[in-house]
């Protein structure tokens, strides 16, 4: 499955060592207005993330969250690597892991509304690493629509993927919270190998996993 990432050109960078494990600014999206305040940071279950909290941030300021629909961003087009079923079931998987992950933690509510937290989320790419040579590839899908990942040739790859997401206050409209995370999923064949949704379950369990335990402490 492949995701759109921007419309920025980048094909290929070769990296000396092993793949950085957050993403750089060549691969922000654009979902979030702002990248500026966003660092590096460790989570509670031991993976790196790119991340921003407001310095006034206090949980107990909220009572409820509106999540709204996961997207992709840009929007998602289906290719001959990923069907526009794939590209769904991720969507719909992600959604479902996160709302409920949330739902644990805070009231869902219908509407926005004072003293509630709007929960926007955008799944902004899937990258594929060629392990051997520690080679590493952002995939647009219009690259992948061109036909470009046959560049990759035939050495295995691990699934990634990058999610974007940003809590804002309901009544001021700002946000307090920004995430960036790049996961990783399964090994796949190759270059050309179709993507399906098992591939890339446990980067969206994982980043689940994270929001379960996040504390501002």
């Amino acid at each position: 499955m492949v995701f759109a990432k921007s419309t920025l050109a980048l094909l290929a960078v070769l990296l000396a060592g092993c793949a950085a494990k957050t993403a750089d600014q060549s691969q922000y999206s654009g979902f979030l207005k702002s990248y500026s305040e966003i660092k590096p940071v460790t989570t509670a279950t031991g993976h790196e993330t790119l991340r921003w909290i407001a310095p006034d941030y206090q949980a107990n300021r909220y009572t409820s969250l509106y999540f709204a629909p996961v997207v992709y961003y840009p929007r998602a087009q289906p290719s001959e690597r990923v069907s526009a079923a794939t590209l769904e079931q991720i969507r719909s998987y992600t959604e479902s892991r996160l709302k409920s992950a949330l739902a644990a933690r805070k009231k869902l509510i219908d509407k926005p509304q004072p003293g509630s937290l709007i929960v926007k989320t955008a799944i902004t790419a899937v990258t594929a690493e060629n392990k051997d040579m520690q080679f590493y590839e952002v995939v647009p899908i219009a690259a992948v629509v061109a036909g470009t990942m046959a560049a990759t040739g035939h050495r295995s790859q691990n699934a990634e993927l990058f999610l974007e997401a940003e809590a804002i206050d309901a009544a001021t409209g700002k946000p307090v919270i920004k995430v960036i995370r790049k996961g990783y999923g399964k090994t796949v064949a190759n270059g050309t190998a179709p993507i399906t949704a098992a591939d890339v379950q446990s980067a969206i369990d994982d980043m689940v996993k994270d929001v379960a335990a996040f504390s501002t402490q």
